[in-house]
Parts: structure tokens; C-alpha cells; sequence
């Protein structure tokens, strides 16, 4: 392992914004125009962006076109955030590009490396990894590579971790589609299967309107209260006199702790002891089958709980809501929680001067068109296989991110050499 100032090894690349006043850099962009809210939590690679710019765009201002695998770290706001690039594309002025030189530095290997070193400055820092990057920062970071075919081969051993990560991930985003879809198909369209497995609607069957819901819904269907097919909402617990975060090693989930059907239990979760454990499960009373579902903004982000949760509890932003299982099951009410339908509802009667959110009074008014019990019950035994293959795989994923995350500081600082681990399926 060298020694090396990181500025000697990389060539570093400053990012710019096109006049956003100009049309014709903006309008019918083809080349991705990236910032840090691009990047893809806890993923490596970032393949899309928000904004686009047109190629006027890139002649005519300071912004560079990043190639695939160069780096990515954020200057400014949520400092330190990494990631590497998936497809070529431009950045703005709150982030620097990084390309290791040729034979000297390999950008994969370099991505792992500084995941650790801004890890590190993070836990001893105790918060943010700096104020701001600038270009002097890179002439003050100093990190230990090993020569460059040993870069590789690490960067191999870990990018077959993160590979397998992504792929179930892209599986799961497709499974997920699929569930939505299907949801929509028979609940929102009413094309659920008739009689003779035909698409109702489609079909011809019989819709009536209904004022409540403004809207022609299938004979025999009625407007109904979320109240009446939720049986219970509750909320986790916050600290004040009742517990000291940090304590214990328990997971306090907050909103930033879900996202898009997963829960990350992590080192970016707060940390909870047994008793607070206990002091926030009599509030919370988690079960198998009931649904997480974000109260302050984001609001709406949704997690079906599949396994008795024994380490980990919510805090008070956070919302469960068990279904009325004499009406709907958690499979179709995690669907529903999830539709656009609710979040256009919770968009419009959000409130808050700082953080807005919806109140549990509010929501349990959100109106839906429900058939019967018997049309939910035979949707829910195709969704279900649906639901526990992408809970297999999201528990997949954090059996392979622990994994790679104890690896990472292992290799990086030579505990552990790349013939002790050897390939990594």
C-alpha cells in the first residue's frame, strides 16, 4: 500500500449549469444533466437524471460530459454523496468529476476507496464529512492504494457484490411494476376478472355513477371510507422524555429509513435500546401484515411488513395501519396505500408551515370504490407470491450489502488480501 494525495491520482473535473433562460439548451434534451438528488440511494451506479440539456447546452457553459464508470462526489448540500457513472453524461457546479489516471488508478477501486475514507471522516466527525468541497480539499485528502492490478482485483471482488445487488433490485422495480399494475387493472380500470374471467368494464359490465367519488364505478360497488377497511392507525414514538437516542443497537426507523417498498436497517438508522424498544412498540404495536406509510413529506412512501419486526421500531412521523381484515388483506391494502390515487389525495390536504404532512384524521378519509371481499381475496393470491419474492430479495440485499460493507475497510486497509476471499458469485 502508497500513500498518496488524492488530487496525484485523479484528474478532477468541475461541473456547470447552461443559462437556464435559454430555451434551446434545455428544450428536447437528449444528454443527461445530473445533481446530487440524482443519485441513487445506496446504489453505486447512477443511470438517469431529472434534467436534460441539448448539445447548445453543453457547448455554451462550464459543464463537462462525465464517461461511464468516472466518479461523481457532491460539493455542496449532502456532501461526500458518491456514486459512479452508468452512461455519459453532464453534472452541475454542486459536484466534482473524478477520473483516475490511466495505469495509476482504477475508477472502480477509487469509487470503493473513498466510500471508506468519507465513511471514516463521517464516524469520527460525527456528522458531515465537510462544510463544502472545493478544489483544494483533493490536495488534503490522503488514501492508500495498492498497485494497479491489485486495484482491480478488489474493485472486482466488491462490483460482484454490488452487480448482484442491482440485478435483484431490477428485478424487484419490475415485480413492484407488475403489483401496481395489476392493482390498477382491477381497481382503478375495473377490468378485474367477471364471471366468466372476462375484464368487467371492458366487457360491458354494468358502471353507475357515483357522486362521492365523482366518478362511474361498477354496479353493486360502493364509495368507502379508508376508516372502514383500515381497522387501525398509529404512530411509533419520538424521544423527548421518553428515550436517549443512540443508545442500545436497535433500528429507529424515521421516514428517511423507507423508500419505494424497502427499509433500510443500517448504520444510517439511529440506534435504540431494549427499553426504548419496548416503550415505543405499547404505541406502535407492530404486527405481521400491517403497512408503513410516511406521514411528513414524502408523504405516502409505503413498507408492507412481512416478518415480525425484532429489532427495529418507528418514530412518531411514521404511520401503521393494520387493514380490516373482514373486508381487505394487507397485500390489497398495501396497493392501494400505494397508488397515485392516495397520493394525489395526500398532496392536496398536506399541511404544515415547515414540514408538511397529513394527520391521521385527514387521511382515514381518503375515499376508494370497493366491490367485495371475495374480488380482493382472489387478487391478493396472485399478488402475494408477488410480495414475498421482493421481500426474499430485499433481505437478499442486506445479507449482501453487510457483507460488502464489512469487506470494504477489510480490503482497503489490507486485513484481508483478495486471494483470502476469492471470487464472489
Amino acid at each position: 500500500m502508497n500513500k498518496v494525495i488524492l488530487s496525484s491520482i485523479v484528474d478532477i473535473i468541475s461541473g456547470g449549469t447552461p443559462k437556464t433562460f435559454v430555451k434551446e439548451y434545455w428544450e428536447n434534451g437528449t444528454i443527461g444533466w445530473l445533481s446530487v438528488t440524482d443519485f441513487n440511494k445506496d446504489l453505486r451506479y447512477v443511470y438517469e437524471t431529472e434534467k436534460m440539456i441539448t448539445e447548445e447546452g453543453l457547448k455554451n457553459s462550464n459543464t463537462k460530459l462525465l464517461f461511464k464508470d468516472d466518479l461523481i462526489i457532491s460539493a455542496r448540500g449532502t456532501v461526500g454523496a458518491l456514486a459512479q457513472i452508468g452512461t455519459p453524461m453532464c453534472f452541475n457546479q454542486s459536484c466534482f468529476g473524478l477520473r483516475g489516471k490511466d495505469g495509476i488508478a482504477d475508477n472502480s477501486y477509487l469509487y470503493y476507496c473513498l466510500k471508506n475514507y468519507v465513511h471514516n471522516i463521517k464516524k469520527r466527525s460525527q456528522g458531515s464529512v465537510f462544510d463544502t468541497i472545493n478544489l483544494n480539499s483533493f490536495d488534503l485528502m490522503e488514501i492508500e492504494i495498492p498497485d494497479f492490478i491489485t486495484q482491480q482485483k478488489i474493485a472486482s471482488v466488491l462490483s460482484s457484490l454490488d452487480s448482484k445487488i442491482e440485478l435483484n433490485n431490477r428485478i424487484n422495480a419490475e415485480l413492484e411494476a407488475m403489483a401496481k399494475t395489476l392493482y390498477d387493472y382491477w381497481f382503478v380500470q375495473f377490468d378485474f376478472p367477471n364471471e366468466k374471467g372476462k375484464p368487467y368494464k371492458t366487457s360491458g359490465g354494468k358502471m353507475v355513477w357515483n357522486a362521492e367519488l365523482k366518478r362511474e364505478i361498477p354496479e353493486r360497488w360502493r364509495c368507502c371510507e379508508l376508516s372502514k377497511i383500515i381497522s387501525r392507525i398509529s404512530t411509533g414514538l419520538n424521544p423527548r422524555k421518553n428515550f436517549v437516542l443512540g443508545n442500545g443497537s436497535n433500528y429507529y426507523v424515521t421516514i428517511r429509513n423507507i423508500d419505494n417498498g424497502k427499509i433500510f436497517l443500517d448504520d444510517k438508522c439511529d440506534k435504540i435500546d431494549d427499553e426504548a424498544l419496548i416503550k415505543i412498540n405499547k404505541r406502535s404495536d407492530l404486527k405481521v401484515g400491517d403497512i408503513l406509510f410516511t406521514s411528513i413529506e414524502p408523504v405516502g412512501i409505503t413498507y408492507l411488513i412481512q416478518e415480525k419486526p425484532e429489532n427495529w421500531n418507528i418514530n412518531e412521523s411514521v404511520f401503521t395501519l393494520r387493514p380490516n381484515y373482514n373486508l381487505v388483506t394487507s397485500e390489497y391494502a398495501y396497493l392501494m396505500l400505494s397508488a397515485k390515487e392516495i397520493k394525489a389525495f395526500t398532496k392536496n390536504v398536506s399541511a404544515g408551515s415547515i414540514h408538511k404532512g397529513v394527520r391521521i384524521g385527514v387521511l382515514n378519509t381518503f375515499k376508494v370504490a370497493y366491490g367485495n371481499s371475495n374480488i380482493v381475496q382472489d387478487f391478493s393470491i396472485i399478488i402475494e407470491q408477488i410480495l414475498k419474492r421482493i421481500n426474499i430479495l430485499n433481505n437478499e440485499n442486506q445479507k449482501l450489502s453487510e457483507l460488502r460493507d464489512w469487506l470494504l475497510p477489510m480490503l482497503m486497509n489490507g486485513q484481508v488480501r483478495v486471494s483470502d476471499v476469492g471470487e464472489v458469485e
